[in-house]
């Protein structure tokens, strides 16, 4: 049997200055039979390429935020502010691209440049999306996808990440389990008759975490029907025979 263990959840003993190789195998050992090493779960080739390519996204998101961010930074230096209520809007592309002016020519190429930062990493972000949509298409865990999908709030990146991070779902034996895994356990600090819970302990897959946060924030808004859900409801239902 081989089990693949996180270097960094070893326990160690505070002061221990000595490593040799006898030391870590006598060390291993005396852990796996107590039960304290924590195995950590591997995926197979196919779920981790399609994780690969939901955190390849994931990735240049945070690259778009970056560019966004300088560029209205840049604006709000020379005091040039959109008057609408939705960033990054098609309004506001077709304001950034027809009515911001700059006085110098310098200061033209700077915002140009920007600007292309923001429209490139935008189309880098589509262009992933559309790999994901083809390629989990394509997957052995495309049921749960669409399955998931019927959820508001849970769109297709949202579902693949889902599905890709935690990995099986049935190695875990309790939902409380998969909390765990996820980091959405309580933190808490008690002690005899004191019990003190705080938030969220965040220990867990920052990936899953994530987008499981941010999909349940459309349930404070009122439910409606999207584009996409219209069309899904107007394919007629054949009848059985």
């Amino acid at each position: 049997m081989v089990v693949l263990v996180a270097p960094s959840l070893i326990p160690k003993k505070p002061g221990d200055k000595i490593k040799t190789d006898k030391r870590d195998a006598d060390n291993l050992t005396r852990l796996l039979r107590s039960g304290d090493l924590t195995a950590v779960y591997v995926p197979d080739e196919e779920d981790e390429a399609i994780r690969d390519l939901s955190r390849a996204r994931e990735d240049v998101v945070i690259v778009l935020k970056a560019a966004k961010q300088r560029l209205k930074s840049f604006l709000l230096r020379h005091n040039i502010r959109f008057d609408g209520s939705a960033h990054w809007s098609e309004k506001h592309l077709r304001w950034l691209a027809e009515y911001v002016n700059m006085p110098c020519p310098a200061q033209k190429v700077v915002f140009q440049e920007y600007l292309n930062s923001v429209t490139e990493t935008n189309q880098r972000v589509k262009r992933l999306e559309k790999e994901i949509v083809f390629h989990t298409k394509q997957w052995r865990l495309y049921p749960i996808v669409e399955a998931l999908m019927a959820l508001r709030g849970v769109r297709m990146v949202v579902a693949v990440t889902i599905n890709t991070e935690p990995g099986d779902l049935t190695r875990f034996e309790n939902p409380e389990q998969l909390m765990w895994f996820l980091g959405l356990t309580p933190s808490e600090h008690s002690t005899g008759d004191r019990q003190k819970k705080g938030t969220i302990t965040k220990t867990g897959n920052q990936h899953a975490r994530r987008v499981l946060v941010e999909a349940s924030w459309a349930y404070r808004f009122h439910a409606k029907v999207s584009k996409e859900m219209q069309k899904r409801q107007e394919i007629p239902i054949e009848p059985r025979s």
